[in-house]
């Protein structure tokens, strides 16, 4: 992905401010100074930007438990400033936002003002190459020199040949910085599903209705009632939950295969743990696996069984192959996941 040119301005340096990354502070920077460029900022205060940064990334960090790297202070400071702001893991971008520019606590403010040692000149290094901060800082704002912005003490000013430039392309701007962005988690999270749905907070988390009426109420009406996985409580048709038997905070999807029904109080308490697979695969395989069989019959066309087809080649293979290959297969699908979502910090239900 290539960013626009423009006559006159040295695009290249800009794109080159995301070669050789080490660390995230680059892209949620360099997004937060275009945010603030399409609030109609052109002198910005750092503590703004370094608070941008940080509610940027929140969802990603504490919702979806991307790893930006063992090294990054940027994830670092996520984690702590939770408890320092007393924040939710779910909180939006404008709330962690306006917390963290109003906030008198020591311990957050000592947090951002970290970002004020690294990020600020380094991102210029393509313009000021071999110059120390001092140097950066001194030559930032002779304009000839046609880098993104000048530094100062408390504020950037965006330099008023890039306003127009960064104003007109903002969305391509944030696009390509985003793409970056996703090159480089991906490289640190090579197992996870979906980054890309991952940088930013849904509007609205979609309902599972559909899945409800056309395909588990299926199931339940065929055969009456069955016990929950979890609780063993007897759910029928109108009383139970859809729940993700792998979290969706690190699956990004509704799936119908991580799908089945439960206990609506163990629902909402389950939140985004794990399921030891010791305790409960088994009763979750039997259940999908009657589901498949139940739906096959009653209703074959059902697109939700095409949802199968990520785990098995045909749906014959259900009814065609010894039992122990059936459920092989299906583990194959969910124990990397349940290891992986594990080693990127998701706790197990006790």
């Amino acid at each position: 992905m290539q960013l626009p040119g423009k006559n006159g301005l040295p695009v290249n340096l800009l794109a080159a401010c995301f070669n050789n990354t080490s660390a995230t502070y680059k892209f949620y920077w360099f997004l937060s100074i275009i945010q603030s460029i399409e609030s109609g900022e052109t002198r910005i205060f750092k503590r703004d930007l370094f608070a941008r940064m940080i509610s940027n990334a929140w969802y990603t960090v504490h919702y979806f438990h991307v790893s930006f790297g063992q090294q990054d202070k940027l994830q670092r400071s996520i984690e702590v400033i939770k408890d320092f702001e007393s924040l939710m893991i779910d909180d939006d971008k404008e709330k962690v936002f306006q917390t963290l520019i109003k906030t008198k606590n020591r311990d957050t403010l000592s947090q951002l003002q970290y970002f004020n040692n690294q990020v600020p000149h380094w991102f210029l290094s393509p313009w000021f190459s071999q110059m120390n901060k001092m140097e950066i800082y001194k030559s930032s704002k002779d304009q000839t020199n046609k880098s993104l912005y000048a530094l100062f003490d408390k504020e950037i000013e965006i330099n008023p040949e890039w306003k127009n430039y960064l104003a007109e392309n903002a969305r391509v701007l944030k696009d390509f910085c985003y793409w970056n962005l996703v090159m480089f988690l991906q490289s640190k999270n090579p197992n996870v599903p979906d980054i890309p749905n991952k940088l930013i907070k849904p509007a609205i988390r979609n309902n599972l209705n559909k899945q409800r009426t056309q395909f588990w109420d299926i199931v339940l009406n065929e055969l009456g009632s069955i016990k929950c996985i979890y609780t063993g409580v007897k759910l029928t048709t109108g009383n139970y939950a859809v729940e993700h038997f792998i979290p969706y905070n690190f699956v990004s999807h509704d799936l119908i295969w991580n799908l089945i029904p439960a206990d609506k109080s163990f629902n909402s308490s389950k939140s985004d743990k794990l399921p030891p697979l010791e305790t409960y695969f088994n009763q979750f395989y039997y259940l999908q696996k009657t589901a498949i069989e139940i739906v096959r019959e009653k209703s074959p066309k059902n697109k939700f069984l095409e949802d199968y087809l990520t785990i098995f080649s045909n749906l014959d293979e259900v009814g065609s192959l010894p039992e122990h290959f059936t459920k092989e297969k299906f583990r194959e699908r969910i124990q990397p996941l349940i290891t992986i979502a594990s080693n990127n910090g998701f706790e197990f239900l006790k």
